[in-house]
């Protein structure tokens, strides 16, 4: 790159790929995020490297695959000493760096997250919108300084009101941040992680209004899900294996899909302030979720240990006018770790030889095909939610999808699951035990074993001689 951009990093939380409108979804409301898309460009297979929070934010905040880095769970103590997380080397290259909201590299069980060596010289705390922590948590002490009691609030039947939603309060911090004195010449890069449309679906009943439950679509959905998800059943998973009726999930997609309005409003304040002062021709703009879910599909809600595209697939937009190319939707396989080695280039720096992205710049400059970028992507799944709070047992899974096929193989438990995508895009005939398949799935077996190996396998510290 010939400049250093500012760059802004808008991360929602466990928001799927298909919940914006000008990427094919009727039933949102996201005016600003489809102006992202027609002015930006679209990653639109875009795979996160865990369906869960923490293993996912670890991966992308470093480069490495969870496996790889050993952070392979919620609720973890402590986070790895090495490698340094990129907001480190992006600040130490000369960033003011600041960062809003969910962290979660480690737990906030009990506490508040400790900090690490991050790099970020602005730094305002939210994990989950309640009053749970008895210091450091910005978001309930903001809430507090307003005159009012976050827990209170959540209890009233209109909901905590946009005002004091941990959504506003971010958009207000980002714009704190923005207003800050730096000089001219100092680049900024600011990563502001809401924790909507999270569950529980609350949002503020003036958005929940605008969405009729009766009118929205409904899961992906099928009886036969019901015999494949108890198949299944010995799979960590954070709720039952329901029909959509039994699981409102017309009712939680409205509420899901509200809660998105709102993110959609309070990210156009911040672009808005980028336009008004003249900075955003100099700003790198990324929409981005840590991972998907479920919604219903399949019988499932909420997350666990399943590689549906509803849960591992994530938008992925970037915009920069002028420097990257618009109204461009890449169908390309990209991984999350892909954002990670881009924001490195991004910002001029060479990425560290035991990072495993693989920068998209090309794609973005229109210097390479949009349509190819890998030939496989893949997801992990390594006993990650507690069995005392969670419902977790101790599975461990990965997913392995090329352009055509997804193989999921849950390797304690003697199961697995095989999609060709190309016919079945919303995963309903399972192939894993079909005769006529078994050859590709032998093939994917052998194939993703191997990606595992190569790609996780830490070898310890670096060679200095042959023997």
């Amino acid at each position: 790159m010939t400049s250093r951009p500012n760059i802004l990093w808008y991360c929602t939380d466990q928001q799927r790929f298909d919940t914006i409108g000008a990427l094919g979804n009727p039933y949102v409301q996201t005016p600003t995020i489809d102006k992202l898309v027609r002015t930006g460009v679209s990653f639109t297979r875009t795979y996160c490297q865990s369906p869960i929070c923490t293993p996912s934010r670890s991966s992308f905040m470093t480069g490495l695959y969870p496996s790889r880095l050993h952070n392979t769970r919620n609720g973890n103590e402590s986070f790895p000493g090495f490698p340094p997380v990129i907001s480190k080397l992006i600040s130490e290259s000369g960033y003011d760096c600041g960062m809003i909201g969910k962290f979660h590299l480690q737990s906030s069980g009990y506490r508040t997250e400790p900090r690490l060596d991050d790099g970020f010289s602005y730094w305002r705390f939210s994990h989950a919108p309640r009053d749970d922590w008895k210091e450091g948590h910005h978001y309930a002490e903001w809430v507090r300084s307003l005159g009012e009691d976050l827990n209170q609030l959540r209890e009233r039947p209109e909901r905590v009101p946009p005002e004091y939603h941990q959504t506003t309060w971010a958009s207000e911090c980002a714009l704190e941040f923005l207003k800050r004195h730096r000089d001219e010449a100092t680049p900024w890069f600011l990563n502001i992680s809401i924790y909507d449309p999270h569950p529980p679906f609350i949002p503020p009943k003036e958005y929940a209004d605008r969405f009729d439950p009766n009118v929205m679509p409904g899961p992906h959905f099928q009886e036969s899900d019901l015999e494949q998800q108890k198949r299944l059943s010995s799979l960590d998973f954070q709720d039952d294996i329901r029909t959509p009726e039994e699981h409102d999930a017309r009712r939680k997609q409205a509420d899901y899909y509200a809660m998105i309005a709102q993110i959609d409003d309070q990210f156009a304040r911040i672009l808005e302030y980028l336009d008004d002062t003249g900075q955003r021709e100099n700003t790198v703009v990324i929409f981005t979720s840590d991972h998907g879910e479920s919604l219903g599909d399949h019988g499932l809600m909420y997350k666990g240990c399943r590689f549906y595209e509803g849960l591992v697939r994530v938008p992925l937009i970037f915009d920069w006018a002028g420097h990257f190319q618009q109204d461009l939707q890449s169908d390309a396989l990209v991984e999350l770790l892909d954002l990670t080695a881009t924001l490195l280039e991004l910002a001029g720096l060479d990425q560290p030889e035991y990072m495993q992205g693989q920068s998209l710049i090309p794609i973005l400059t229109g210097e390479s095909d949009p349509n190819h970028h890998r030939d496989f992507v893949r997801s992990e799944y390594f006993d990650a939610l507690d069995p005392h709070f969670t419902g977790g047992s101790g599975t461990f899974g990965t997913m392995y999808r090329t352009d055509r096929y997804k193989l999921c193989v849950y390797h304690d438990k003697d199961l697995g699951e095989l999609y060709d995508l190309t016919v079945d895009p919303w995963e309903f005939n399972d192939l894993w035990n079909s005769k006529e398949h078994e050859p590709i799935k032998n093939q994917l077996i052998y194939e993703s074993f191997n990606a595992h190996v190569t790609l996780t396998t830490d070898m310890g510290s670096k060679r200095i001689a042959p023997m």
